[in-house]
């Protein structure tokens, strides 16, 4: 569910171009979940209103600094996002019970507990039956904005509510795989799929397809070979990309080579 869900997600995070601003924000939410956990201890819901009020401050705060300085928007955004990362691995050092929290930066998707996994299929749920739903004017302000305010389409609400379901996703995977690791789980999948579909209305469906089967294999394949399941997941979903690259490439050969 997980799998599926980042993966249907990471259609949306490809197509924005956006993955680097994603990382970021992958990083941000730590220090407030780190926060919410040293001041009322560790639960699902107070977790997610930390990481969304943390994402917020680093994102707004990327744009009013970046006005007031001499640097760009991303420069700015991989400055605070460090500072917040730094920051929450500070706070960690503070807190008692630190293994439970060192789950949100390495990632223990074994060790979620019902209400956790009650949440990340909420979440999912939420996700993508919104993108689903909303996926034509969501496409159209992509890569037509001026087109979508003409036609209606509440452009900026969009975006937020588009920003909000993202930090929600990415709260659930950073419990999944961790905050170092959440990037790749929420990109990898619809990088892979783009390579061998050009349409837009099945990139969502096969790419959380490819997110899903990432996810099964490399649970399967991290018990066997007694690896961290976070990471061996990302791992096989890289493999995949790289597969994807290679098959797409020898589609263009084969083609080149049937014209002469």
């Amino acid at each position: 569910m997980i799998g599926f869900t980042n993966g249907f997600v990471s259609a949306f995070v490809v197509l924005h171009r956006s993955p680097l601003k994603l990382g970021a924000l992958s990083h941000s939410v730590f220090p407030g979940i780190a926060a919410v956990v040293l001041l009322a201890g560790l639960s699902t819901v107070g977790v997610y209103l930390g990481a969304l009020a943390a994402a917020a401050l680093v994102g707004l705060g990327a744009v009013f600094f970046a006005k007031r300085s001499r640097v760009g928007e991303d420069t700015v955004l991989a400055v605070l996002m460090t500072g917040a990362f730094a920051a929450g691995v500070m706070m960690l050092q503070r807190y008692e019970g630190a293994g439970g929290l060192e789950d949100w930066l390495m990632g223990n998707i074994v060790g979620m507990s019902d209400g956790d996994l009650w949440m990340s299929y909420g979440v999912g749920l939420l996700s993508v039956g919104t993108l689903a739903i909303l996926r034509r004017p969501i496409l159209i302000n992509l890569f037509e904005p001026d087109v979508a305010a003409t036609l209606g389409v509440r452009t900026v609400w969009l975006n937020y509510g588009l920003f909000a379901l993202l930090i929600l996703v990415l709260v659930t995977t950073l419990q999944a795989v961790g905050a170092i690791l959440a990037l790749g789980f929420i990109v990898t999948p619809a990088a892979a799929v783009r390579q061998v579909i050009g349409s837009a209305r099945g990139l969502f469906f096969w790419s959380g397809v490819t997110g899903a089967v990432g996810a099964g294999l490399g649970f399967l394949g991290a018990n066997i070979f007694d690896q961290p399941v976070g990471a061996f997941m990302v791992l096989v979903l890289s493999f995949i990309f790289l597969a994807a690259v290679l098959v797409r490439h020898l589609r263009e050969w084969r083609q080149v080579g049937h014209r002469h």
